[in-house]
């Protein structure tokens, strides 16, 4: 297991090259880039182009696109009520495997002590190394 918080990393003993790699894209284009710090040019370099949140909506399934969270983010850090602070979680990485090319992650969003996310994270390794792909979760109530 990868605990993470506050953005200290413990590492589990034998983390390969392909779990760093894809663990330091969690961090960086998905807890810093999408929560944290909401930088956009961090999840713009992380998630694919076609990158999108898939979640139920009856009996359908609904799309929520990464350019869609971007502009999200970018309007609300606009935002004279912009609060910084509303973003920030802390994390855990309870699940990381890759195999070849291809990855997936659990990741667990905590605010204020208590969980909020468990997110399920899809990874591709491309030419130019890797992109987080999709995302499903489920909301704590």
């Amino acid at each position: 297991m990868l605990l993470c918080l506050s953005g200290i990393s413990v590492l589990h003993a034998g983390e390969t090259a392909g779990q760093a790699e894809v663990r330091t894209l969690i961090e960086k284009a998905y807890l810093h880039g999408a929560w944290n710090e909401q930088n956009v040019a961090d999840m713009e370099a992380g998630f694919h182009k076609d990158f999108a949140i898939f979640s139920p909506k009856g009996k359908e399934m609904a799309r929520y696109e990464i350019a869609d969270w971007v502009a999200g983010i970018k309007k609300r850090k606009a935002s004279k009520d912009y609060d910084p602070n509303r973003s920030k979680v802390e994390y855990k990485i309870t699940q990381l495997d890759v195999t070849g090319g291809a990855a997936s992650a659990r990741v667990e969003l905590i605010q204020n002590g208590k969980l909020i996310f468990t997110d399920y994270l899809s990874f591709i390794k491309f030419e130019d190394g890797w992109k987080i792909a999709a995302k499903v979760y489920h909301r704590h109530k």
